[in-house]
């Protein structure tokens, strides 16, 4: 999770470089931005579809076992009320006229009393009263029916909007009403215990009693609703393929082309850079950055453009969808997120540290490794076997002690966090199992009446709230190993190129090779001092060598030829014309060049030789091989001018490999040449064989051979004698013996005792 340690220089400054190039397609990342939100809300839409077909399942069972049971006692208590109510009120109705009769002739007799005598209204009126009690009793039962008949018809008429209202807080609150109106102590009988129990409940569970209460048969499964959330759900996972398909599709599209810009930027860089770029880089070094490097972006790229975005999206989102289903426990969820970035930012920056090391000492390792297989001879006669075995043992210890000091740490961050959300899932799992109660209490807020739809649906996102956490931490060591990739590559083409050529410039339509060096000065580096005051006039046709000690300057004479390297000051022209105002092109097309390190690539002798003439017939081919003396040791070969050459070109000899090197400066036919030392690395007889075919190469082409074998250069027509990066002696062979100078004690050093010499 902490990646491998490297990072770049400048992180901001190449991230803006990078987005600045994928900007230019903004189109396609507007549309991959699109799939991505469309993929991302069909993800997470899932749970809480599933809530609904879950809280569908769980609202059949409650109602099979328990609501419907409950209704069934209640309508049945109720019925029985109403038939009881109205069977007294029949009996009322029938004794009413009586009553009222009675009522009549007592009253009648209670005038009668009222009229007579003090000692005889006494006990008339009490006789009276007696009488008039029974009925008294009647009459009060009568307005007490009267009042449970209007008590009977309010709560027929809660139990009317209870099933049949038109909307669930209407049917909730007539529920409320009927149930207030219940008895609820223990003498009132089965439906009064059951009113206890729902007086206190959840709206939620108070709607599943209302919809009871309206049914008149057992409660059945409603599977095509089940159904439809199926099919539902189904649309919506393959819509999250599709979405997730069409967005990969993109971002695979816009990084290979970014790559294939890349790689095309950068190889028309290397173009255009000058010799001394190539100079201070290794082969390898550039060829990573060319391969590796770029290969590294797509990959990392690829997976961060596809990731990033869908990994914050499904963050952002998921915690949303969990504040919906539970606001508590969606908080208590998010106390693994801060406890993520601690761990991350305690253990990362230990880990960071150790694989820097690692990489450091793994590259000295290698180093090492090559330096001592490289230079096992002469490890052995040395006898430097033990001193280079505790060498390695030492670096090896070094490298083995980063490594699992880096590995551990960055192991232990991932199983740490694990647990801690592992424990807080059977923590929210526990809790809100607690939470389905009716009744929860939190700080005085009931925050129970949880669903088992939306306690399922919780856990899903819990369950997907690790996913985004871990991408986005992998994403951040893809960005840093990204970045740093691309600031390389980046760096290559900030490399200062070599000025352009004109638009306009001369070419020389028949060159005859009449060179002319008029006061060259050169430094590679500016505090170094290398070629100075350099001047030479070499006519058409003339042989031309460059010798001295290693180190005088005698390949820099031929780069300047070249202009592989521009000079300081001073002009070289050819048969007059200034080669700086000539296309590069131009001017490396007059030269041919033989150098000591020959260079074949893979692919026949025919096609190797051809390599400086496109259109190069059969016979020219042949031609030139003959007249490089190699004709012979083609036809000899298994497959003749279509023999394979290997990648090293090991299946030829060093000698036959500089031959066809000669036969294609033959095919070329440039007018001046530039031998540098090629029979240096051959035995006599080849280098005889060489010699002879460089004299036909010569013949009638000015040339510049740079020799150390100074027996290859006596018949030289100027000989240019270089120390310190001056040409300190100019002549031919003759001259510069009889001056007895530099050359001669060149000349002398290498032939002393040599009777010929």
């Amino acid at each position: 999770m902490v990646g491998s340690g490297e990072k770049a220089a400048d992180f901001m400054g190449t991230l803006k470089r990078l987005l600045k190039i994928l900007s230019k397609n903004y189109i396609t990342l507007i549309i991959i931005a699109l799939f991505t939100v469309a993929a991302v809300a069909c993800s997470i839409s899932g749970p809480k579809i599933m809530e609904k077909a879950i809280n569908k399942i769980q609202e059949y069972v409650q109602m099979q076992t328990t609501f419907y049971p409950m209704a069934k006692q209640v309508n049945t208590q109720l019925n029985d009320a109403e038939k009881q109510l109205s069977a007294q009120e029949q009996q009322a109705a029938a004794a009413k006229p009586q009553l009222d009769a009675a009522l009549k002739v007592l009253e009648a007799q209670q005038a009668q009393i009222n009229q007579l005598p003090e000692p005889q209204r006494s006990a008339a009126q009490a006789q009276l009263d007696a009488k008039m009690a029974p009925l008294k009793t009647k009459e009060a039962g009568l307005k007490e029916l009267a009042a449970a008949r209007v008590k009977m018809d309010e709560t027929n008429k809660q139990l009317d909007i209870v099933k049949n209202g038109k909307t669930d807080a209407e049917r909730i609150a007539a529920l409320r009403k009927l149930a207030a109106a219940i008895p609820s102590s223990s003498t009132g009988g089965v439906a009064a215990n059951q009113a206890a129990q729902i007086k206190g409940a959840p709206d939620a569970q108070m709607l599943l009693f209302a919809k009871a209460l309206a049914l008149e048969s057992s409660p059945k499964m409603d599977f095509n609703y089940i159904g439809m959330i199926c099919l539902g759900l189904v649309v919506l996972y393959l819509g999250y393929a599709l979405f997730s398909g069409f967005q990969q599709r993109m971002t695979v599209r816009i990084t290979q082309e970014l790559v294939r810009l890349l790689r095309r930027q950068v190889s028309e860089k290397l173009d255009r850079l000058p010799l001394k770029f190539f100079d201070g880089q290794t082969h390898g070094e550039i060829l990573s950055k060319l391969t590796i490097d770029i290969d590294l972006m797509s990959t990392n790229l690829q997976n961060v453009m596809s990731q990033s975005m869908t990994s914050v999206l499904m963050f952002v989102g998921i915690i949303i969808m969990m504040f919906t289903v539970n606001w508590l426990l969606a908080l208590i969820s998010c106390i693994i997120v801060p406890l993520a970035l601690l761990m991350t930012a305690v253990i990362a920056p230990r880990a960071q540290r150790y694989f820097g090391r690692q990489q450091a000492q793994l590259g000295e390792l290698n180093g090492q490794i090559e330096e001592d297989y490289g230079g096992h001879n002469i490890i052995k006669a040395f006898n430097r076997e033990q001193i280079s075995i505790d060498r390695f043992k030492g670096t090896n210890e070094i490298v083995y002690d980063s490594a699992w000091k880096a590995q551990f740490l960055a192991s232990v961050l991932y199983p740490v966090i694990i647990f801690a959300v592992n424990l807080q899932y059977v923590f929210i799992v526990v809790l809100g199992a607690v939470f389905t109660r009716p009744t929860a209490y939190f700080l005085g807020i009931n925050v129970g009446g949880l669903t088992v739809g939306a306690l399922f649906a919780f856990i899903a996102y819990l369950q997907q709230f690790q996913q985004p956490m871990q991408q986005m931490a992998q994403i951040a060591n893809l960005i840093q190993s990204s970045m740093a990739a691309a600031e390389r590559v980046f760096i290559l083409l900030d490399e200062g190129e070599e000025a352009p050529d004109p638009v306009e410039s001369p070419v020389i339509e028949s060159p005859q090779g009449a060179v002319q060096v008029a006061d060259i000065n050169f430094d590679y580096d500016p505090a170094v001092p290398l070629i100075r005051d350099w001047n030479m006039m070499t006519e058409p046709g003339k042989m031309v060598a460059i010798v001295g000690p290693t180190g005088a300057g005698k390949t820099t004479i031929v780069n300047l030829l070249m202009r592989f390297y521009e000079v300081n000051s001073g002009t070289i022209t050819v048969d007059g014309v200034d080669t700086s105002v000539m296309k590069r092109a131009d001017v490396r097309k007059m030269f041919g060049m033989v150098l000591q390190d020959t260079w074949l690539y893979s692919g026949t002798i025919r096609e190797n030789i051809a390599y400086g003439k496109d259109d190069a017939t059969e016979e020219e081919i042949v031609r030139a091989a003959d007249t490089a003396l190699a004709d012979h040791f083609i036809r000899t070969l298994p497959h003749g001018y279509d023999t394979e050459i290997q990648e090293d070109a090991g299946n030829l000899s060093s000698g036959q490999r500089q031959l066809l090197t000669i036969a294609r400066a033959f095919l070329a036919d440039a007018p001046i040449l530039i031998l540098d030392e090629a029979t240096s690395s051959v035995d006599t007889r080849t280098e005889q064989l060489i010699q002879a075919a460089m004299e036909r190469l010569m013949h009638g082409r000015t040339s510049f051979v740079i020799a150390h074998r100074l027996s290859t250069i006596r018949n030289a027509d100027q000989i240019l004698v270089m120390n310190h990066g001056r040409i300190v002696e100019s002549g031919n062979h003759d001259q510069l013996l009889a001056a007895d100078g530099f050359y001669a004690e060149l000349y002398n050093s290498q032939f002393a005792g040599d009777e010929d010499a």
